[in-house]
Parts: structure tokens; C-alpha cells; sequence
């Protein structure tokens, strides 16, 4: 192992140029590009979380089996890998506009990285902005001391981005809250049926977890939670 290193060392790998350090100008800024990138590949996972639909739809997977009480039934991979592709279905067409105004162009060298960045960004501007309510996004803009915005180019990135994640959050706290409901009328029936034939030492959850998961089949549950989401968001 050692004397691959000191090999390694010696002779270093071809075509891998790791010196950063350069005087010229063209050199310069082709470093800080280099590091710019490198930071949002960094931040891809809080901008897949923050500025999509991933917050409300984990979010509503987690309530539902959280309603039905079969803990770790589906698994975590389960609820996360299915708001993944759900949230890469509906953030498609926001996607492809963003590869059409921003990747594509910049591939093809007809607009610089800055330009680029601009472009890509209107898009999920949009798609936040329709999607927070204004009191949120108030909350923040006046925390800031910014004036109210007259235009979606006036709502900077800082601002829009927080006040999105908690929209998300109070508008999928209250579709779990709609979940839970006819859950919860199972749990107290089994509870007072029990209680009534004097079985008090039966946990009611073991009684009610088999009529909920019969209900839930019976009514196609993960279909319409799914429905549920998508209309949420057309």
C-alpha cells in the first residue's frame, strides 16, 4: 500500500490537473466557476427538499402510516423512494423548462453561467411562488425590510424559500389531519367496544390496526392519497 503511494506520488495520474493556483485571469475565474458548481451540487439535496414538492408529499406518506399504525410498514426506503418519483413527476414540466431556456443553452455555449443560473431559476420561482401564501412570504419580506414585491423578479431567493418550506409544511400537516380523522373514529369505536365487554387490559390498537388496514384496502387508499397530492398541486 505504501509503495503505491509513494508511486502514485511520483507519478501522478494523466489528464488530472488538481492545481488551482494560477495567476492568469482566464484561470481565475475558471476556478471560481469550478467552486460555484461544486457548492450547488453541495446543496442539491436541500434544493430537491425546499424548493419541490418532496416536503409535502414525505410529509403525507409519513401521516398515513402514521394513521395506520404499522410503524415501520411501508419501510423508509418505501415512502422516500415513491415521493422521489412522485415529485420528479410533477416537477417534470418545470424541468424541461429549465433544461430548454437554461442546461441547453449553456451547453451550447450561447449564454454564460450567470445567465444560466437566471434563467433556471424563474421557472421554480414560479412554481413557489403560486404554491405560498402570501403570509408567509410576508413574514419574511418585512423581517428583511424589503418593500412588497410588485413583480415575481422583486421576491428574492432568501425570502421565497422559507416562506415555500413552511406553506408546505402547514399544507401537509393539514392533509395528514384529514388522514388521521377516519383513523382515529376506528381507534375510539374498537376502545369503546372493548371497554363496553369489559376487556380492559386488551390493547385496542392490535384490535383496530387489522379494520384499518381492511379499510384502506377497501377504499384504495394509497390511490387516493396519491390523486390527493397530485390535485394539490395542478
Amino acid at each position: 500500500m505504501m509503495d503505491f503511494f509513494i508511486i502514485s506520488v511520483i507519478n501522478p495520474l494523466p489528464g488530472l490537473d488538481l492545481d488551482f493556483i494560477t495567476e492568469e485571469p482566464t484561470g481565475v475565474v475558471t476556478t471560481i466557476q469550478l467552486l460555484l458548481l461544486l457548492t450547488v451540487l453541495s446543496l442539491a439535496p436541500a434544493i430537491l427538499i425546499l424548493m419541490t414538492s418532496f416536503t409535502r408529499i414525505v410529509i403525507v406518506l409519513s401521516f398515513v402510516r402514521q394513521g395506520l399504525a404499522t410503524q415501520t410498514m411501508p419501510p423508509n426506503q418505501v415512502i422516500i423512494g415513491l415521493a422521489l418519483f412522485l415529485t420528479f413527476f410533477i416537477m417534470a414540466p418545470i424541468f424541461a423548462e429549465i433544461n430548454e431556456v437554461a442546461l441547453t443553452p449553456l451547453i451550447n455555449e450561447e449564454i454564460d453561467q450567470d445567465e444560466a443560473f437566471e434563467l433556471a431559476v424563474v421557472p421554480l420561482k414560479e412554481f413557489m411562488a403560486s404554491h405560498t401564501r402570501e403570509r408567509d412570504l410576508a413574514l419574511f419580506m418585512g423581517y428583511a425590510g424589503l418593500e412588497q414585491p410588485e413583480s415575481l423578479d422583486d421576491i428574492p431567493l432568501t425570502a421565497l424559500v422559507p416562506a415555500f418550506a413552511i406553506s408546505e409544511l402547514k399544507t401537509a400537516f393539514q392533509i395528514g389531519f384529514l388522514i388521521f380523522v377516519p383513523f382515529l373514529v376506528i381507534d375510539m369505536i374498537v376502545a369503546s367496544v372493548l371497554m363496553s365487554m369489559g376487556m380492559m387490559m386488551l390493547p385496542p390498537i392490535m384490535i383496530a390496526l387489522p379494520f384499518k388496514i381492511l379499510l384502506f384496502v377497501l377504499v384504495d387508499g394509497w390511490y387516493l392519497i396519491v390523486q390527493s397530492l397530485l390535485i394539490s398541486f395542478s
